[in-house]
């Protein structure tokens, strides 16, 4: 007689199971889904480095512009694509609640985990094609560079796991979420030096967490690059942290009402 299957066992078969489905629906959704997740990082660097050019600013804070804006623009899509994805997992899997094995938290869970793979697998091809193009795209500290990258997918799951929850319960948060992830956009560093701006604004723009990453990423790619000052890795984490643990105790205390939607 077979013995029972243990509830982690039960979990990884839905995770493997959950991650396929979203692998295949995020890129067979429409025509050339996969190209696009190529081509957006590559039209902002294109027309951000238009600009650049125009202004005859070839470095940013002592490293390539060309890799400034690169890094960047990959470091705040990882972010943000695992943070908007997130919020949606939900609503997207809602017929597979019916099955008592799959719970909203996993479908948060997996997509978070398919953006982060996705975000890993465009930076590697755009960073090798620079490089072979010409710029420096190799990094000079890849495990500080990993370490960047992982806080800010952290926090997308974070931001993901607490949206996914607010935006069922309330509709109108989605609204709110979209509104803000434009300025979240400027106010990250992501096309302006952080590092040139003046005080107190500079300050202010320290409190978001997400320039901490865009900085530290930028920072493990040449020692020299001034990077903004203050900053702090461990914030980064500590705020990302925070965000999973209360998107986590949301999604037990809500659970049933998440289903039953």
């Amino acid at each position: 007689m077979a013995s029972a299957r243990t509830p982690a066992v039960i979990t990884l078969s839905v995770w493997k199971a959950l991650f396929l489905r979203e692998a295949v629906s995020r890129i067979s959704t429409g025509r050339a889904a996969w190209l696009w997740l190529l081509l957006e990082p590559l039209i902002h660097i294109g027309v951000l480095l238009i600009i650049f050019i125009i202004f005859r600013m070839r470095t940013v804070g002592g490293i390539d512009t060309t890799v400034w804006l690169m890094v960047g623009m990959m470091a705040f899509l990882t972010f943000r694509r695992t943070a908007t994805q997130s919020q949606n997992a939900v609503d997207s899997n809602r017929g597979l609640f019916t099955y008592r094995q799959v719970k909203p938290v996993d479908t948060v869970l997996v997509r978070a985990v398919l953006e982060g793979f996705l975000a890993m697998i465009v930076a590697l091809i755009l960073f090798c094609a620079a490089a072979f193009w010409g710029a420096s795209g190799l990094p000079y500290d890849p495990l500080s560079l990993l370490e960047a990258f992982l806080g800010l997918w952290l926090l997308g799951l974070g931001f993901g796991l607490i949206t996914s929850v607010a935006g069922d319960l309330i509709p109108e948060v989605g609204n709110v979420i979209g509104f803000i992830m434009t300025p979240m956009y400027f106010a990250s560093g992501v096309i302006f030096p952080v590092a040139q701006a003046p005080q107190p604004y500079r300050d202010w723009l320290l409190l978001n967490p997400i320039l901490h990453g865009l900085e530290s990423a930028r920072l493990a790619f040449s020692p020299y690059y001034n990077a903004a000052p203050n900053l702090s890795i461990a914030y980064l984490y500590g705020f990302a942290l925070t965000l999973i643990f209360l998107g986590l105790i949301l999604h037990v205390r809500f659970s049933a009402k998440l289903v039953a939607q």
